[in-house]
């Protein structure tokens, strides 16, 4: 997993609550456990037509918002199913933060195990980003390290996280990399294991 430090990107506004993970990746992408190539799928039925035209009013069909890297959007992002495949699509899209409100459980915690940062602001503060996305300066700065979000006007808002996550990302660890730290230990377990009952290393008949 890639660490995340400091992110200096594109911000684009989604102004909509209750966005669930069936509109952020709709279920007819899911048939692949490959992380590449589902940003075509990402908020389809947002982005296109039934013909399968780009809807030219939607926020990231916009060409001011092309590269957008930061996602500022409304409460309870993420509800729904518990697909993993909806961080996956975002960040293959290329944006790797999404501020909101809150954000459904499920989905809070799958970005963390994938190299996404969930960020929860105050919702007069996702406003005021929201307001400021929408203007001709759209770029924000998000320093995880700083706990801070620097608008585009200069504006600084802190925001809160998990001690243990926020390592994590920073040091770019998932949950089997995180493992993969303790080797040594548990190579030393298994020896000691193997002796004191290697009984368990005998293959069953």
């Amino acid at each position: 997993m890639k660490a995340f430090t400091r992110l200096d990107a594109l911000a684009a506004p989604l102004p909509l609550a209750n966005v669930d993970t069936d509109q952020i990746i709709p279920k007819q992408f899911l048939k692949t456990v490959e992380r590449e190539g589902l940003s075509k799928g990402l908020f389809y039925d947002f982005r296109f037509d039934t013909e399968g035209r780009e809807r030219p009013d939607f926020v990231l069909n916009k060409p001011e918002y092309k590269g957008t890297g930061v996602l500022v959007t409304g409460e309870n992002f993420g509800c729904g199913s518990s697909r993993e495949h909806a961080p996956w699509a975002l960040m293959d899209y290329g944006i790797t933060c999404v501020i909101a409100p809150s954000f459904a459980d499920i989905f809070y915690n799958n970005c963390f195990q994938n190299g996404l940062l969930p960020l929860v602001l105050e919702a007069d503060e996702v406003q005021a980003l929201m307001e400021e996305a929408r203007g001709g300066n759209h770029k924000v700065s998000v320093d995880l390290e700083a706990q801070s979000v620097i608008s585009p006007s200069g504006r600084r808002f802190g925001f809160q996280i998990d001690a243990q996550r926020k390592t994590k990302m920073l040091q770019g660890l998932d949950a089997i990399g995180e493992t993969l730290m303790a080797a040594s230990d548990i190579d030393v377990y298994e020896h000691k294991r193997s002796l004191d009952q290697p009984w368990l290393d005998k293959a069953p008949h």
